[in-house]
């Protein structure tokens, strides 16, 4: 059975304070099929990244009465984006929600589930929000990639909690410490990327250098994996609740 190539990017785009422009410009130079944004800003500013890329987006729908959760997933052509729906966790701080945007990734002959998850700053917080996002993860399906900002480094609870469910593509292919943050002397690694393990992770770096060391204050997470094509026609699936 031929397999399928995915290219998959984890970027915090810190509210694209640097200027849409220039994070465009360093995202776009990484030629991602799958982009998982966290921090993205306004709805405005968002819409103009994505056209800026040339990919589709899926995000939190507007609401007036509550403040967005800034997870964002984007697809190029051929890939396209089905179903998708923003995950909520309760205890966040009211002034900056936190969640997961949960996407139906389809291309040809193949289909996924692609998830963009920000976690929180504080140390209780971020282990219920772990909790939360794997049990999330854990009932959506295989093939599963998931990325974002978990606000620690590979050895604390959220990441261990993660790794239970989920296989983290540094381990699986990248080479020595793979720090992110902060972007211009990267220290930690707290930019992750987990698959399920029906993927296979080819390769896994953190992309550094030119423009990435001033678009944001992370360094992105790029991972090539391969997929199995389906026997049949890629399908939409139920959107996940």
């Amino acid at each position: 059975m031929a397999a399928a190539s995915l290219r998959v990017v984890a970027y915090n785009v810190r509210g694209f304070r640097a200027g849409v422009e220039r994070v465009a410009e360093a995202a776009g130079s990484l030629r991602p099929d799958v982009l998982l944004l966290q921090e993205t800003g306004g709805r405005l500013a968002l819409r103009r990244f994505a056209r800026a890329v040339g990919m589709a987006v899926a995000a939190d729908s507007p609401c007036p009465f509550r403040r967005r959760v800034k997870d964002a997933v984007l697809t190029r052509p051929p890939w396209r984006l089905g179903p998708h729906r923003l995950h909520r966790f309760p205890g966040s701080a009211r002034w900056y929600p936190r969640g997961a945007l949960v996407a139906r990734v389809l291309g040809p002959g193949v289909a996924l589930w692609a998830v963009s998850f920000h976690l929180g700053l504080r140390p209780v917080e971020r282990r219920g929000h772990a909790a939360l996002l794997r049990e999330l993860l854990s009932g959506l399906g295989d093939p599963l990639v998931a990325g974002g900002d978990l606000n620690e480094g590979p050895d604390g609870r959220a990441a261990s909690l993660l790794r239970a469910v989920l296989v983290d593509a540094w381990e699986a292919a990248g080479s020595g410490a793979g720090p992110t943050f902060p972007a211009r002397q990267p220290a930690v690694r707290i930019d992750h990327i987990y698959v399920s393990r029906t993927l296979l992770v080819e390769r896994c770096a953190v992309a550094d250098g030119g423009s990435l060391r001033v678009a944001s204050d992370h360094l992105p997470v790029v991972a090539d994996l391969s997929l199995r094509r389906l026997d049949g026609p890629a399908t939409k699936g139920a959107a996940p609740r």
